[in-house]
Order: structure tokens, then sequence, then C-alpha cells
């Protein structure tokens, strides 16, 4: 049995013409130079080192193609019909309506999320709706890395922001519809921390939380990207970013006067922070206005996991979110988002065995967040038993931006009387479609009529997570999701047994 992917990806819009592939190489089992040339291969024959990355990046979302043999469908979801924990048992108060589903986390200053949901970093696509239907369902949102890319009117001076103007709009995005739960975060990579962004945006918008970037699901390592020529390549390395190969030596120099300059790119500098950086820096940033900290992490070496949770734990952060395998918004290289990291239920096994440790030695433990692949409501129950106490949220990204973009464009065609075939049995109009916009009149008002289909989105699909959650938990008569574990899942498989029953990483 073979796990990874054929030759062919969504990626690149590459397939292979055989039906007859080789598992182990991914090939069609007999190539013959007659083809047109549609495979992975083919292409990067002709584009070389840019088929490392997707060539498709843009208005989409990339995501793993390999399927794990490990995942939470390998589980089922238990149930129960005696008694109830949370509520009193009576008729009254043990139904969905009664299950609570908020949590709360912060070392110093308190955060209160309606459900157990964090949507991650992203900056691209239908960002401003991704950013306003957090604040509508009343969860955390995260800004995503280089957001500066994203303003045509930044400044940088002596290698440091100067002027990030789009910065308060991507801010307000959230806070126009902020309600008391949940909390929108700048995410910094080693770039926006060494260009002095958290300085800036805590003295221009007043930032309140900032996130520290190690990795993400897809990404382990920083992404590449070519430039137009030397004349760019001087610009960005004008303003400190890491050029290949230098514009300024005589060689590279001299071969663009003849016309045969190589390509040049950018390289994002990878993290090497350390306990003496970390802790210092969230230290100064603190005492400058910054009242929450987030870490994001990938699934590297579990050794690295332990690192960070021990450098969040001693820097009093305030989440750590982990990210799975598989993920991705399109700016990753495409095996990696295939071939590396831990998948999603690995890494919060690993996690969990970790905080375990870490609770004996009596320290402080940041909350945690796992991501990686989360869609729907089940996913999001398992994930929770799984982490047996030890989880306070689950991370949905990509299924989150989707709902952004599906709300906006349904909306979209709404006004333009076309309305899509599957929705025209229910309605055609605002009101008679988007059902969830009663629940944001409730709590809005009638200004709720004006918002953005696109944030309604966001908050109906999230709806829908937390009512289908409530009805997991109470089918196993627990009223509040703190008490999820274990016993809450049924292992299908062998493997799923041993995950369980954390054998996993023993055998």
């Amino acid at each position: 049995m073979t796990y990874q992917p054929k030759l062919s990806s969504a990626f690149n819009d590459t397939y292979l013409r055989s039906n007859h592939i080789s598992p182990q190489s991914g090939m069609c089992s007999f190539c013959t130079e007659e083809c047109d040339g549609t495979c992975e291969i083919a292409l990067a024959s002709v584009l070389g080192k840019q088929t490392v990355y997707p060539i498709n990046t843009g208005n989409n979302q990339v995501a793993s193609e390999k399927d794990y043999p490990i995942d939470f469908s390998h589980f089922n979801i238990n149930g129960r019909v005696f008694g109830a924990i949370g509520v009193n048992a009576s008729y009254e108060e043990a139904n969905i309506y009664n299950v609570n589903l908020e949590r709360e986390y912060g070392k110093l200053n308190l955060v209160k999320l309606t459900m157990p949901i964090i949507l991650p970093a992203i900056i691209k696509l239908n960002w401003k709706d991704y950013f306003g239907g957090a604040a509508m369902a009343g969860v955390t949102c995260v800004i995503g890395e280089e957001s500066r890319d994203k303003d045509p009117n930044l400044k940088i001076e002596n290698h440091k922001v100067v002027e990030f103007p789009a910065l308060g709009i991507i801010l307000d995005a959230f806070r126009k519809y902020y309600r008391g739960y949940g909390q929108i975060v700048l995410q910094c990579n080693v770039e926006d921390d060494m260009l002095g962004i958290p300085e800036y945006a805590i003295k221009e918008y007043n930032l309140e939380a900032l996130e520290f970037k190690f990795g993400q699901s897809a990404k382990g390592t920083q992404p590449v990207r070519k430039l137009k020529n030397r004349e760019e390549a001087l610009e960005k390395q004008e303003i400190g970013m890491l050029v290949f190969p230098d514009p300024m030596d005589p060689e590279i120099i001299k071969k663009d006067e003849e016309g045969v300059c190589p390509n040049f790119n950018i390289y994002t500098r990878l993290p090497l922070w350390d306990e003496e950086y970390l802790v210092g820096r969230v230290k100064k940033l603190r005492e400058m206005g910054i009242k929450n900290f987030y870490f994001k992490m990938a699934g590297y070496d579990r050794a690295d996991l332990e690192r960070v949770i021990r450098i969040g734990s001693e820097a009093q952060i305030d989440m750590i979110t982990f990210d799975g395998a598989g993920g991705g918004t399109g700016y990753s290289p495409c095996k990696m988002m295939n071939e590396w990291s831990l998948p999603t239920i690995l890494l919060e096994e690993a996690v969990c065995n970790i905080v375990e440790k870490l609770k004996a030695e009596d320290r402080y433990i940041p909350a945690i967040t796992i991501a990686g692949g989360f869609s729907s409501e089940d996913q999001v129950f398992k994930a929770l038993a799984f982490g047996n106490q030890n989880i306070t949220g689950i991370g949905i990204c990509r299924a989150s931006m989707t709902a952004a973009m599906s709300g906006k464009n349904v909306g979209e065609r709404i006004k333009k009387g076309d309305i899509p075939n599957n929705m025209k049995k229910i309605g055609s109009t605002v009101n008679e479609l988007y059902y969830d916009l009663a629940d944001l009149r409730f709590i809005y008002g009638k200004e709720a009529n004006k918002f953005s289909l696109g944030a309604v989105g966001v908050f109906s699909y999230l709806n829908k997570i937390a009512f289908g959650l409530k009805h997991f938990a109470a089918l196993n008569r627990k009223f509040d999701i703190s008490y999820l574990d274990r016993s809450d899942l049924i292992p299908l498989t062998s493997d799923a047994k041993a995950l369980i029953n954390g054998n996993w990483f023993k055998a």
C-alpha cells in the first residue's frame, strides 16, 4: 500500500494520461515519448525549480493530497443514555441548548470565546470577512505573517517600518464587530519582527495581541519568491531582505550588463529565536502594551515541540497553536504540503504527552489549540475529546475562508437574481437564504441587515459547527465541553486503539 499522491496535482493542474500507475514512483507505469507532457515531471522539465511551489497560487487555497494512514475518521463518537454532567439531570436542563461551549484563556489578560474555535493566520482572499465573521461569532482570529505586503503605501526607512496604514483597516475588520469575545492577533515572523512591526503596531494602532510564528503545517521553512530583475532585487536588498544571488556581487553586475543575469529571489529568514530572545522580547513588548501573546508551531521534531511549550511557559505566553500536516494557502512547497510534518492527530498526541509531563512538573501551561484539516463538528468534537482536557480550541482556517468566499459570492448572486440551483428551493432573498442572520440581529440589532454577507457566511458556518458540537456533547450527557475526554471516542482500527491507549510512539 502507498499513501503518496500520484505525480499529478491540483496544485499545478497536472494529470496522468494513463490509469495504470506505478505506486512507488507515482508515474504512469508505461511512459512514452509521444506524451503531451501533462504530469509533474513534464511541467518541471519546462519550468524547473519554479515547480517546487504551486504554479497556481493566487485567488485559491491549497491543501495536502496525501491520504495519511491515521486520522480522526479512525474513531467514532461514543454516546450515553444515563445521567447528566454539567447540569441537573432534568428534562428542562439536560438538552442541547444548555451545553456550554464557552472557553477562556489568558495568563494576565483573560480572553473569552463563545466556542472552542480559533481562526488561524491568513491574509489573502476574503480576509475582511474572515476577520469580521470571527468577531461576530465571538472567536479569536489571526492576521497572517508579512501582512505588510498587502499595503501599497508601506514605507520602510533604515530597515524599520514607518508607514503601514493598511494595518488599521485590517484590525478594524474585526474591531468594528467586536462584542466582548475573541481577539484579533497580528502574526509576526522574523522579517516582521526585524522591521519593528510590533512596536509600530502598538504605537499607531494600539495592538493588543501578537503571535510569533515558528512554522505551519504546510510550510516548515520560509518561502522563496521570484523577483522581476536586478533593479527589484536591489530594492529588496536595500530594505533588508535576503536576496539570492547578491545583486551587488561584481560578477552578477557584469552578467547583468551582458544580458545573461540569473533569476533573483528573496528568501524569508528562518526563525532562529531562542529562550533568551523570546522571553526578553515578550517582556519588552508587554511593557509597551501587548496584552496577549501567542506562538504558532507546526509538527516539528518532538524535542522542538517540548522546547516551544517550555519557552511559552517561561514567557507566560497565552496560547500556542500546533498545526498538523496537510494544510496551506498556496505559498508552500508542493512536496512539503504532502510529505512533511506530523499529521494532525499524531501531533496532538505528542503535544498532549508533553503537556502531561509539564503538568507533573507543576508548570504553567499556555492554552493549546490544534489545527490542521478541520472542517466539521464531528472532527472538532473528536479532537477535543482526544485532547483529554488538554486542548482549549480547534483551529479552522481553510474551511472558514471558504465560508467567507461562499457567503459573499451567494450574496452577490442574489443581487443579480442568479440564485444557485441547489438553493432555489429554499428561497431567493437574503432573509430567506441567510437563516442565521436572525441571530445576528438579536446580537447587533437591525444594523446586522447591513453586514457583509461574507462575514455573515463565516458566522453562519461557525454557528453550524457550534450547534453540531452541542448535539454530540449532549449525546454523551456532557453539558460542558470541558468534560470531554477519550472515553467519548470509539477506536475503529488497531492503529486508533494504539493511539488512544498512548502506545503509538512506543511501537
